[in-house]
């Protein structure tokens, strides 16, 4: 099913439902969906898409570090509840080992010997991982291969 119509069902349900989270979320989700078309000017493509969602669902585990940092438990819950229903609509997230054999494989193709070559390690290895794994954690892995 395209993102646009299970979106779609998702929010008819959302408003059965009274689930307010879900709803402003999903409405959230579709504006930006929306936007970035319009800016485009056509379709966007799956990765285009799930580049739009890995953006919602970082602003909103940024959001929430904040508010955990303020004491702000209340909207600290609801961040927590937006950021599940945000990582429904992407891939299934990459654990680190898989991460970690990713950035081998990239180490390995793009011939990076020390951490000066961080860039073409990463070059090989986003397209690979994006929207599938958080860009900060695959960072802190190329860093710690190639430091070892």
């Amino acid at each position: 099913m395209a993102l646009a119509d299970e979106l779609n069902q998702d929010l008819k349900s959302a408003m059965r439902e009274h689930n307010k989270v879900a709803l402003n979320t999903i409405r959230a989700i579709k504006t930006a969906l929306t936007n970035a078309k319009i800016a485009s000017g056509k379709e966007l493509s799956e990765d285009e898409e799930r580049s739009i969602l890995a953006t919602q669902l970082k602003q909103r585990k940024d959001s929430l570090e904040q508010f955990e940092a303020g004491n702000r438990e209340d909207l600290a819950e609801e961040t927590k509840a937006e950021i599940v229903i945000v990582e429904k609509y992407l891939p299934a997230q990459l654990d680190e080992a898989e991460i970690g054999k990713l950035v081998d494989e990239a180490i390995a193709e793009s011939g990076a010997t020390n951490v000066k070559q961080f860039g073409l390690v990463m070059k090989v290895l986003m397209p690979r991982v994006k929207g599938r794994a958080d860009g900060s954690a695959v960072t802190q892995i190329v860093k710690s291969k190639l430091n070892a």
